[in-house]
């Protein structure tokens, strides 16, 4: 497979198994939902379609284990270390897609008197989440996962002035 033809969750997928060493499909699934999806998520059924992927294409080994659940234990081949090296490695700009429900609602002519105090609330309560993350295990976190954490701390920072903002307009 062409690194072209690789994509985000496919790299999101390496990089996991990367981390953990090996993993089963649920493995990865449970991972990325305790550690990278406040910024990125990734829906249940494309983590298996993916690990299906790149283990036929050759990033990824497969081991059944005997026994018990029979799971499927995924480890990086060579050429699936080097393909996420390469990503890792890759300067490339590429736009961010915000995808915020309130804000498309917004464009589309809902009633910010009624978004602005729920998202202000919601946005308030991730951010006081963030931050006791911090707080309580930012000195373990590598430098890269502490700079991706910092990121949901300023996201959120902006979006509670965003809304601030888009409620003090409607008075």
């Amino acid at each position: 497979m062409a690194d072209s033809r690789l994509t985000t969750p496919s790299f999101l997928v390496l990089g996991i198994i990367d981390k953990l060493g090996e993993a089963s499909p649920y493995d990865v699934k449970v991972e990325a939902a305790r550690t990278v999806a406040p910024f990125w998520s990734m829906p249940h059924a494309q983590v298996y379609a993916q690990c299906d992927r790149l283990v036929e294409a050759g990033l990824l080994s497969e081991v059944r284990q005997t026994g018990g659940r029979n799971r499927r234990v995924m480890k990086l081949t060579v050429a699936g270390k080097a393909a996420l090296d390469e990503w890792l490695g890759d300067p490339t700009f590429v736009p961010v897609e915000a995808r915020e429900r309130g804000i498309l609602k917004l464009w589309f002519g809902a009633r910010p008197e009624v978004l602005a105090p729920v998202q202000l609330t919601e946005h308030h309560a991730t951010l006081a989440g963030y931050e006791e993350l911090a707080e309580s295990v930012g000195e373990l976190l590598t430098r890269g996962q502490r700079e991706a954490l910092e990121f949901g701390i300023r996201y959120e920072r902006m979006m509670v002035d965003f809304w601030q903002w888009v409620e003090q307009r409607g008075s």
